[in-house]
C-alpha cells in the first residue's frame, strides 16, 4: 500500500516539473447568468484544473515519479506504456525530460489531438485496436522483444503516489474541504488522491465518479471484488480516458480502504458538463476530465451533505468536434 511518506516524496520530485494548479471556485461569475442554475444548494465547489499541466492532464505526475526512480540501466533500456492518450503524453514528456527513449502503444481510434501531442513529444507510437487488453498485450510483447521497461498507466505504487500529490495540494490550499470528487478509470488518480486525503484528514469524504456504461469501479466497490465490464460497453463512453474494463488490483485495495463511494453519470451529463466547463479557458475539460463536475451538477442528491467541495478536472485534451455549435449544450 502507498504511504503518506511515498506521496510526500513524490511531491518533492515533481517540484519544477508539474504545475501547482490553483483551485477555481465554480461557477465563476464570468461564465454567464446560467451558472446559478446548476449550483446545487449552498455548497461551494472548487475545481482543481489539471488541464493546466504541461501535457494538459494530471498523468504527468505519476509518469515522472515512476520514470525518475528507474535505475540508470533501466533508463538506458527505454520505457514503454499502453494508453488511450493522457498517460501516453505523461510518459513521453517525462521520458524526454529525463533523456529516456519512450514507446507508446495507443488505440488507433484515440483522439487525434492526443496522438499528435504524444508524437510531438518524441515518442514512438504503435497503434492497435480499441481495447485496453489489446494495448497491454502489445506493450508486453514489445517489452519482451526489446527489453523496454513497462510504465503501467495506473496499477503501480509509484504511479499512485505521483497522482496522490493532487490530494496534498487540495488539502493545503483548502484546509476546510469536506469532500473531493475524482474521475475513475483504471483507478490511479482516485487511489492516490484518496490515500493522501484519508491519511491526512480522515473525515474528508472522497467520492469517485465514472460513466454509467463504464461503471466497473462502482460495481467493484459494491461487490467487494474487482468486477470487469465488457469492452463493448466501456468503449462506447465519450470519456475516452475512462474506458478501462476494470480497476487495477492494487488500485482496488486503495479504493476499498479509502474511497467513501462511487457514483456514475450518463453520457449526456458528461457532454453537458464538458461543454459548460469549456466556456472558461481556465477550466477547459475533455469528457474524462468533466465527469467529477458532472457528478456534482447532476447527482447532488447522491452526495454527502457538505458545504465545501472540490472536483478534479483531470484533463483538457478535448476533441474540438465536441464543441461544435450543433452539439447539445447546457
Amino acid at each position: 500500500m502507498v504511504t503518506l511518506s511515498d506521496i510526500q516524496s513524490a511531491r518533492e520530485r515533481l517540484r519544477g516539473i508539474t504545475i501547482r494548479t490553483p483551485l477555481i471556485e465554480f461557477p465563476s461569475p464570468t461564465w454567464g447568468q446560467s451558472a446559478s442554475a446548476v449550483r446545487p444548494g449552498e455548497v461551494r465547489l472548487f475545481l482543481k484544473p489539471e488541464n493546466q499541466q504541461p501535457i494538459g492532464a494530471f498523468k504527468l505526475r505519476g509518469a515522472y515519479n515512476k520514470i525518475f526512480q528507474l535505475s540508470q540501466e533501466d533508463r538506458r533500456r527505454g520505457v514503454i506504456t499502453y494508453s488511450s492518450g493522457n498517460h501516453a503524453q505523461g510518459v513521453a514528456y517525462a521520458a524526454r525530460t529525463l533523456g529516456v527513449k519512450a514507446v507508446i502503444v495507443m488505440p488507433a481510434a484515440a483522439p487525434a489531438i492526443k496522438r499528435e501531442k504524444t508524437a510531438a513529444l518524441g515518442a514512438e507510437l504503435v497503434l492497435v485496436g480499441p481495447t485496453g487488453v489489446e494495448r497491454q498485450l502489445k506493450a508486453e510483447e514489445l517489452a519482451a522483444q526489446h527489453g523496454y521497461v513497462i510504465i503501467p498507466p495506473y496499477a503501480d505504487e509509484q504511479i499512485i503516489a505521483g497522482q496522490g500529490t493532487i490530494g496534498l495540494e487540495i488539502l493545503q490550499d483548502l484546509p476546510d474541504v469536506e469532500m473531493v470528487l475524482a474521475p475513475v478509470g483504471g483507478g490511479g488518480l482516485i487511489s492516490g488522491v484518496a490515500t493522501a486525503i484519508k491519511l491526512t484528514k480522515s473525515h474528508v469524504k472522497v467520492i469517485g465518479v465514472e460513466p454509467t456504461i463504464a461503471g466497473d469501479a462502482r460495481a467493484s466497490l459494491r461487490a467487494g471484488r474487482v468486477v470487469q465490464f465488457p469492452a463493448t460497453d466501456v468503449t462506447r463512453t465519450i470519456a475516452d480516458g475512462l474506458r478501462a474494463q476494470c480497476v487495477g488490483d492494487i488500485n482496488f485495495e486503495h479504493i476499498r480502504r479509502y474511497v467513501d463511494d462511487i457514483i456514475t453519470v450518463t453520457e449526456d451529463e458528461i457532454l453537458r458538463a464538458t461543454q459548460y466547463l469549456n466556456r472558461n479557458p481556465a477550466t477547459a475539460a475533455e469528457p474524462s476530465g468533466a465527469v467529477a463536475t458532472a457528478g456534482f451538477i447532476f447527482h447532488a442528491s447522491e452526495l454527502p451533505p457538505v458545504k465545501l467541495a472540490v472536483a478534479i478536472i483531470s484533463g483538457g485534451n478535448i476533441d474540438p468536434e465536441l464543441l461544435e455549435p450543433n452539439a447539445h449544450r447546457v
